[in-house]
């Protein structure tokens, strides 16, 4: 992934007018801006899930929510731009999962410079927190939460699906699963090991012993929840057998990991998700084998 191809997302993002104080947000609102919600769905802006001004998240409701299942989306930008806001990352997914009586969840973290991918994936862990004792209240249930994210943000939940420790120190529980939107860092030794994108350096520096810690394969050594991985065949980076041997090992540990390799774009791979298609559909198979809706 390109840093002029990450850097285009910034441009095409969406903007919710609400003020600061403004909980729920009537859906014709969001409409105007892309979203379809359905009559009755409801949204809550920048609630905080820590100290920082990036510690925040979006939440969408369901009309009358009730022990809802949740997705919370983490997005990608090569650990340093990107926003909860961006089309891409919550048009489609929010405008279908709704539909299907979820809640959907989009989250901000911190950014390069001023937190590396570690402390990302902690703050995403926190926002886990946050929803894990927030559930209740918003109708939804917190034992039925899905992790997704997109390049970047695939990396953040793929590595707290192998860091439990990550995950307990910041007061998380665990989770139903995880869905990895195209991330090319599953075994990060590998990727830094071999020719790369520029971003990987400014995010992961020349300390192997760093790499390790920021990489799923490498911290992968109990079984995780189970994992659907998604792969672009489209990038000249090949993602795709990377998450065929992460995927062997998950299922060589006694766990359940899929790999569902598309014909798309690495940025099609997230913005096209909640269409209609085989794309989605595949999805939403993977979900229900876990009893979701």
């Amino acid at each position: 992934m390109r840093s002029c191809i990450v850097s285009a997302l910034l441009f095409a993002s969406f903007a919710v007018q609400a003020s600061p104080q403004q909980q729920d947000t009537p859906p014709i609102r969001l409409v105007r801006r892309g979203l379809s919600l359905p009559s009755g769905a409801t949204f809550r802006r920048d609630v905080a899930y820590g100290p920082a001004s990036s510690q925040i998240m979006d939440v969408y409701l369901p009309p009358n929510p009730h022990n809802a299942p949740i997705i919370l989306m983490v997005h990608g930008g090569g650990w340093q731009i990107g926003d909860k806001t961006l089309s891409e990352v919550v048009v489609n997914k929010a405008n279908y999962w709704l539909r299907k009586g979820y809640v959907f969840i989009s989250a901000d973290n911190r950014l390069l410079p001023a937190a590396g991918p570690l402390e990302q994936a902690q703050d995403v862990a926190k926002a886990l927190r946050v929803v894990q004792a927030k559930a209740t209240s918003w109708g939804a249930d917190s034992n039925r939460i899905v992790l997704m994210g997109h390049s970047a943000g695939a990396h953040l939940v793929d590595l707290l699906s192998t860091s439990p420790s990550l995950v307990a120190d910041q007061g998380a529980k665990p989770w139903l699963a995880t869905v990895s939107l195209d991330t090319a860092t599953l075994d990060l030794v590998e990727t830094m090991q071999h020719p790369h994108y520029r971003l990987y350096d400014n995010a992961f520096g020349t300390d192997p012993s760093y790499w390790n810690q920021n990489s799923p394969m490498q911290q992968l050594t109990r079984t995780p929840m189970p994992m659907l991985l998604i792969c672009s065949t489209s990038r000249p980076d090949h993602p795709c057998p990377q998450a065929e041997r992460f995927a062997a090992k998950v299922k060589a540990l006694g766990g359940k990991a899929e790999v569902l390799p598309q014909n798309l774009s690495h940025m099609q791979v997230n913005a096209n998700l909640g269409l209609p298609g085989a794309y989605t559909d595949a999805v939403d198979a993977f979900l229900q084998a876990l009893g979701l809706p």
